[in-house]
């Protein structure tokens, strides 16, 4: 019996017990009603008679119009969903004899990929003899997380995997944001 009640609220004559703790529509206490006596008055309202706590002792059964608060409980849901923050791994790929104008580029990708939220995936390529210095690759993935270090940190490590070499970076939490720009505002005013 509990076990419905968890899923489904029962309703008007479902409502099986003796008496019941009576709330109204506006969300006073209303007392102890005989459970037919609180239905009556429901009806009365035009509205139904929902029990809300079955295993309070004696249940609790409120008066509301019971379609709107599911259609209510529907709407907060689905805001609640779309509210939700969704994060994406983006990736960027970088050569390791990148030029200062790619490199400069690429940068501004990741770096908005970083403001919308998303964490980004740094990928070194690496071809042919270019292997033998996997040095410079790590050098690039060195210089672009110093350059971002005020907006991102790193989650993984640059690994070499095969022929390429990754980098995991994510934006900063929200918290160590504020904190570096509070700081940059009170060295703005000295």
């Amino acid at each position: 019996m509990s076990t419905i009640a968890a899923q489904e609220p029962r309703l008007n004559d479902a409502i099986t017990t003796r008496e019941c703790r009576l709330i109204d529509f506006d969300g006073n206490q209303m007392g102890v009603y005989p459970t037919a006596q609180a239905q009556r008055i429901a009806d009365d309202m035009n509205l139904d008679l929902v029990e809300i706590a079955p295993n309070a002792d004696p249940p609790v059964c409120r008066i509301m119009d019971y379609g709107k608060f599911k259609y209510d409980q529907a709407i907060k849901a689905k805001q609640a969903r779309k509210n939700q923050n969704k994060i994406e791994v983006k990736e960027m790929k970088f050569r390791p004899k990148i030029d200062i104008g790619d490199y400069t580029t690429k940068k501004k990708h990741v770096l908005r990929f970083l403001e919308a939220g998303n964490k980004v995936k740094i990928t070194i390529m690496f071809r042919g003899r270019e292997m033998a210095h996997p040095e410079q690759g790590l050098s690039i993935l060195e210089r672009l997380a110093d350059d971002l270090k005020d907006v991102a940190v790193i989650e993984n490590q640059p690994k070499m995997e095969g022929r390429n070499m990754h980098m995991l970076i994510a934006p900063l939490p929200a918290s160590a944001k504020k904190k570096k720009e509070t700081k940059n505002d009170e060295g703005k005013d000295n």
